[in-house]
Order: structure tokens, then sequence, then C-alpha cells
């Protein structure tokens, strides 16, 4: 059993509590009150953290943590070469700096009182990292293939990668598909991927109305994407509609009674007619502020979404495009006073990635995953806890 004791404990989901305290036993919270009303079992270990604040663990809605090696490595200012650029920097990493790099990324979350992530890879390093380490998260596999012609290659590398990543999969890790965005996957394999995400039930995450080069590709089969694909051969054709219209149309999006949440990763280039079809679809939305802005897509339209009723989280992306993976900073940079940030980063976070039931709040019969703060907002954990276990401890606290 653990017993944490802090000067305020934010279960987010009620009222804060001045001098409260935690109880867990196992991977679960048993108890959650006033310091005086929450027992002190024999053979429990203890933590009286009197300076500190105790709160749900964050939940960190998009990252690419088996990029973290790439940390500043990437100087393009053009989208499109920059997206090449770390495809080539991708291509040059052997498995063991990738496992390296994931488990780097999964540990540094921790230090900043992460308990669960929603990453989008290719390679499998963060999946297996997560499940070495004892960590949470949500992994989605990213699928690509713009050329039609390729669509039943991509889908036999992605069955395989399926059958090779599933021994990882638990309560605690979970598996989905992503393919990767309108730019790199054809129409034929969005709808297949989608067909098998629905047959297999595996939630499904884009990158989807990130950029004006990409909204500019599906609605007139122009700009800098289009100019890359007919480059290599591959037909581009005019949509005419927005991309969030675009995938919606292709089933990507699907309708709001499948429990199958699609994770929409970006949608910064979204009117109020997607922001409406996301909220009739039942997708959800990882907002990445800071990234929006180093590669000037915009703002992330964080308000309107939340006003509409999206479920809605916040992404810190991958270290190639911000210079760390604090959350906080997202928060700041999406204008949220702290209050709301932790509701953002916890239990609104879980809710996006349909994980709410478990995580995201301080309450009796979830999972145990806390964060103890030296103050809020703050960069740096004291103690972190994933499902009753304790992950990182900044040093040894009073006792």
């Amino acid at each position: 059993m653990l017993r944490i004791r802090a000067s305020g404990v934010w279960p987010v989901t009620a009222p804060p509590i001045v001098d409260g305290a935690v109880l867990v036993d196992g991977d679960r919270i048993v108890a959650v009150g006033p310091h005086a009303a929450v027992p002190v079992p024999d053979g429990a270990e203890v933590f009286e953290l009197p300076d500190a604040v105790l709160v749900p663990g964050l939940v960190n809605c998009h990252t690419h943590l088996e990029l973290t090696h790439l940390a500043g490595r990437n100087g393009e200012r053009d989208f499109a070469r920059w997206l090449g650029r770390v495809r080539e920097m991708k291509d040059a990493t052997t498995a063991e700096e990738f496992a390296a790099a994931a488990e780097r990324g999964v540990r540094d979350g921790w230090a900043r009182g992460v308990t669960c992530v929603a990453e989008t890879g290719s390679t499998g390093a963060v999946i297996a990292a997560l499940a070495r380490l004892g960590g949470r998260g949500i992994v989605y596999q990213e699928v690509f293939g713009p050329d039609p012609s390729a669509r039943d290659a991509s889908l036999r590398d992605l069955e395989a990668a399926i059958v090779r990543l599933a021994p990882f999969v638990s309560a605690r890790v979970r598996f989905g598909l992503s393919p990767h965005s309108p730019y790199t996957v054809s129409a034929p394999l969005f709808r297949a991927v989608a067909e098998l995400a629905r047959l297999e039930r595996f939630p499904l995450a884009v990158h989807l109305a990130e950029s004006p080069a990409e909204s500019e590709l599906v609605r007139y089969g122009t700009g800098p994407f289009a100019e890359r694909l007919r480059a290599r051969g591959i037909p581009v054709e005019a949509r005419g509609v927005s991309p969030v219209r675009y995938l919606a149309d292709l089933d990507v999006l699907p309708s709001a009674d499948c429990h199958l949440p699609t994770l929409c990763i970006h949608c910064v280039q979204v009117d109020e007619d997607d922001i409406r079809l996301l909220r009739e679809r039942g997708a959800s939305v990882a907002a990445c502020p800071r990234s929006n802005r180093a590669h000037g897509h915009g703002e992330s339209p964080v308000a309107a979404l939340r006003a509409a009723g999206v479920p809605l989280g916040l992404g810190t992306d991958s270290v190639v495009s911000v210079p760390d993976l604090d959350l906080w900073a997202e928060a700041d940079a999406a204008g949220l006073d702290w209050p709301e940030a932790l509701r953002l980063l916890t239990i609104e976070g879980a809710r996006a990635l349909a994980w709410d039931d478990r995580i995201g709040s301080l309450e009796v019969g979830k999972d145990a995953d806390l964060a103890v703060f030296p103050s809020v907002p703050s960069v740096s954990s004291v103690l972190t806890v994933v499902q009753g276990k304790i992950v990182h401890r900044a040093s040894p606290p009073a006792r």
C-alpha cells in the first residue's frame, strides 16, 4: 500500500483538498480526502509532502517518443522538406537507437508527471518500452502509402506489425492504428485501414488539418505536397472539400456510436463546419500549440473546440519540433490558466483517449496514476506513480 499526504490534493472532478491524502492499495485508489480522514494502514509506504501538490498523472495526447534522439537536429524551415528530413534521419537510425530514444522519452515524461502517452510511431520501440518499464499509453502504429497502387503492400506491412507488437499489449498498454495523414496515405489505403480498425476494434489516430499546404492539397490538388507527389508519379486529385470532410467521407471519422474514437492530431486548419463535423462523428482532438507555432501553421483553436464539446487533450508532438516534452508549456501556449490547464492535462486528455473511466482524476476505484509537484504548474515532478508503482522519484522525500 502507498499513502501520500500533500498540502494540496486536486482530484480534478471534485473540489481541491487542503492538507489532503490519497491511499493506494495495489494498482487502485482506495481513499481520497483530508489527511485526518484517510487511514494509515500498517505496512503502508508513507510519504509526507507538506509543501507539494498532488494531482492526477498528466496525459500527453500526442508524442513521437521514438524520435527523442533527434532533438534539435532538423533545421529545415519548409514543412514538406522538414518531413522529408525526418524520414531520412529515421532511416539512418538503428533499432538499438530507437529503443534507447523511446526509453529516454518515457522516463522524461515521468520526470514531468506524465503517466500516460498517446504515441504515434512506426518502429514499435515505444510500445516495447512501455511494456518493459511499466508505463501506460496507447501506441498508434503508423501506416504510410500515398500511391493507390501500393495499398496492398502497405496493408501487408501493417498486418505484420500488428502480429509482431501484439505481445506488448495489456490493460495498461493499448494499441491502435495511425494512417498518417492526407498527404501520405491514399484514399484506398485510408478506407482499408479504417475497415481493419473496425474489424479488429483498434482505435485510430491521424494527423489532420495541420497545415495550409495540406488543405491546399486536399481541396485543390495543388501546393507543395501535390508537387512532391506528382514528382514521384503519384496521381493527385482535387477533392473540393476540407481535410476533415475528406476523412469523414472516407469513414475514417466513423459515426458517433462506433465507440472506436478517432484521435485527430492538430486540427489547426478547421472552420465551424469542420468542428461541428468532428463533434457529430464523435472524434477527439490532440492539440499541439507549440508545434503548430514552430512550423508556422497557425494557432490551435482550443477554445472553439472545447466550446463545441469536442473531446480535447494537449500533446507535445516530437522534440524535433519543440524543445521539450513540457505539457504545462503547451497549456500556456493555448492561453489556459492553471486550473483549466490541469483539467485539460488530466481528465479531459483521458477523455480524448477514451480512458477517463480508469485515469484522469483522483477517485476511489480508479487506477493509481498520480503526480506530485512542488507547485502547479511546475516542470518537474517530485513523485510519479503509474498504476500504483512509483516510476519516478526526484529525491528521497521527508517521511
